[in-house]
């Protein structure tokens, strides 16, 4: 079995990186698509109708098969060694990545929408929801690299400040964009 968890981990560690990067892009995608809707015909029916053609290529192509992938490949590592299921760092990161499985769900929810035409998240809730993703990668990783039933407080500390952070940064963003716009 060890020589079997010498090739699952790369490839789970793979689909997890290809399941972010489709998070990350497709609420980018979903922002651009938002953002088109203030533009005037025929631009804004040109946007719209490339941007759903790209989501739904990311969606379905990568972000959700990329998901999967990575479900499958952490779930074989457990049955491979399921001593990590007696650990509290690692319960709380499956508590995260269960976390992260509702996120793509509701990722899944505004991409039908868009779909459909419904227009009903702002560019700057969108913008917010996109850092969303980015807590949840940080959050993973530092309490896998941790691997300690005490060190993952300290992390989850530096979670919380990095939280605070990305929001204040967006909002900042926000005001310097609405600034230039103004100008």
């Amino acid at each position: 079995m060890e020589n079997f968890y010498q090739y699952i981990k790369p490839l789970h560690v793979i689909f997890i990186v290809t399941w972010f990067a489709g998070l990350f892009y497709i609420v980018r995608l979903f922002i651009y698509h938002t953002e088109a809707e203030t533009k005037s015909e025929p631009e804004k029916s040109i946007l719209q109708t490339q941007y759903k053609l790209m989501e739904k290529r990311l969606w379905y192509g990568i972000t959700w098969p990329s998901m999967i992938l990575t479900l499958v490949f952490g779930s074989w590592l457990l049955w491979i060694n399921p001593y990590f299921l007696s650990e509290g760092y690692f319960i709380l990161k499956l508590c995260f990545v269960g976390g992260l499985i509702s996120y793509h769900i509701q990722c899944h929810a505004m991409f039908k929408q868009l779909q459909s035409d419904i227009v009903k998240y702002s560019s700057f809730k969108l913008r917010l929801w996109n850092e969303l993703a980015t807590v949840f990668l940080v959050a993973i990783v530092f309490l896998i690299e941790l691997r300690s039933n005490t060190g993952w407080v300290w992390g989850m500390l530096g979670f919380v400040i990095f939280a605070i952070t990305l929001m204040f940064a967006v909002k900042i963003y926000k005001k310097s964009r609405e600034k230039r716009e103004g100008n």
